[in-house]
């Protein structure tokens, strides 16, 4: 059995082990220093800019890993971190979630406390669940507390290469919500979830690839066995828009030569054009619920985000209906996760808008002194990836005081989709999970830094 294993995890450490003994050449920049990343934020944007948090600094430290995407690290009592994943290979195995009634994700244990030299296994072989009458069924929200794993999807539609005016999109609608797989004993065993894609968890969306609200959540990620919740609630974030957009995004069709894409007139209202897709959105919300395996299924048992009250105070509401955006920026938002940052007494929220879902992607990080806001802007990175998705920080790799986090993500899935060229931007990324260490700038940091 340990001869098994050991063979297993070879895909995941090969990358590590030779890191290991060159590492200072492979995770830093030629010149031995890092660079702050420019920030140029669009004069249209709702936040105000952070006066304590000015940008980020990359120090040139990244993996090597070669495993799948879609990594979003829970930080268990154990102290080891679990994440999903999906859509490559990890550990020797395979996974993918665009496969309609026979959609898999994956699971895996990521083992050690140096971001440099994590051991990540399966903890069981990938789950399969059906995704119609949607055709993709993906990781969303996953935690970790008191020993059980609660495993969230979400669904995606129509089709992963969608056709539209000669332009390929990937997965243009996000479809609900179906639940959350549960296990009792760190992911070797599970039990599936009691909803589906018809019968999802939220009462969403109206009809069949019609927008949704509680789009992909995520768990905030509140530390070890959520030790920083403020009540004891786990809290989740997800993405969305309205069924009456007043702004939606516009149609197009491939671009000329150096051009990713011409918007075009008069395009019908058949398609959507990915005004709310995997990685577009209009509006972040919040929902919260005390997680237990009774409740974390019960539609009941949740309150959601209902805006603030006269006196500024956070309104909750078991309605449905009465839910309100957490934070908007119309034709700008996309997927969206949030850590809470016990060295600063802050919350940072990363905010990825992909559109038009396979070309670069623009991702920015916001900060905020409680989970309910005001948000403030920290650092727009435009072209971040240079097409960077799922973005987030694992609370247990971030410094005591705060500054030093290492930022989980993905990049560059789909190179040469319309001829859109790619290169990769911070060095180091990949397709797959990338772990990238950088340091949250202050009004008096310099651009080069210590």
């Amino acid at each position: 059995m340990i001869m098994k294993i050991t063979q297993s995890v070879l895909l995941c450490l090969m990358a590590v082990s030779s890191a290991a003994a060159g590492e200072t050449a492979r995770t830093l920049p030629a010149d031995g220093k890092g660079f702050a990343w420019e920030s140029s934020v669009p004069s249209d944007c709702p936040f105000p800019r952070s006066p304590s948090l000015t940008g980020l600094f990359f120090t040139g430290r990244h993996s090597d890993y070669r495993c799948g995407d879609t990594f979003y690290p829970s930080w268990a009592s154990d102290g080891n971190l679990y994440s999903p994943w999906t859509d490559g290979k990890t550990d020797g195995v395979v996974s993918q979630s665009g496969k309609g009634a026979n959609a898999q994700t994956g699971h895996a244990v990521m083992i050690g406390d140096d971001p440099l030299k994590l051991e990540i296994r399966n903890t069981s072989a990938p789950k399969v669940a059906s995704a119609l009458p949607y055709h993709g069924r993906y990781p969303a929200g996953s935690l970790v507390y008191n020993d059980i794993w609660y495993y969230g999807t979400y669904c995606l539609g129509p089709e992963g290469s969608t056709p539209h005016n000669g332009f390929t999109w990937n997965w243009p609608n996000l479809g609900p919500m179906p639940g959350f797989q549960i296990s009792r004993d760190f992911g070797k065993t599970w039990e599936p979830s009691p909803h589906s894609a018809e019968k999802p968890l939220f009462p969403e969306p109206e009809k069949f690839l019609g927008p949704v609200k509680m789009g992909a959540p995520h768990f905030v990620d509140f530390g070890k066995n959520m030790e920083h919740s403020p009540d004891g609630k786990a809290y989740l974030i997800g993405m969305g828009a309205e069924e009456n957009d007043p702004k939606p995004r516009p149609c197009i069709k491939p671009g000329k030569p150096g051009e990713t894409y011409q918007v075009i007139e008069g395009c019908t209202n058949d398609f959507a054009h990915a005004n709310l897709s995997w990685v577009t959105a209009d509006q972040a919300y919040l929902a919260r619920v005390t997680p237990s395996p009774e409740t974390i299924n019960d539609p009941k048992a949740y309150e959601f985000f209902a805006g603030h009250d006269s006196s500024g105070q956070p309104v909750w509401t078991h309605d449905f209906e009465k839910i309100k955006p957490l934070v908007e920026w119309n034709n700008h938002m996309g997927c969206v996760t949030a850590t809470y940052v016990p060295g600063l007494k802050k919350y940072l929220m990363c905010v990825t808008d992909g559109w038009p879902t396979v070309a670069k992607m623009t991702s920015y990080i916001l900060e905020a002194d409680k989970i309910t806001g005001p948000w403030r802007m920290v650092s727009y990175m435009r072209d971040f990836g240079e097409q960077g998705y799922f973005l987030n920080f694992s609370s247990k790799f971030i410094s005591p005081d705060g500054r030093k986090l290492w930022l989980c993500y993905s990049a560059n899935f789909s190179p040469g989709w319309n001829g859109v060229k790619l290169n990769f931007n911070p060095p180091g990324g990949r397709y797959g999970l990338c772990l990238h260490e950088v340091k949250l700038r202050g009004p008096r940091s310099s651009k080069t830094e210590d």
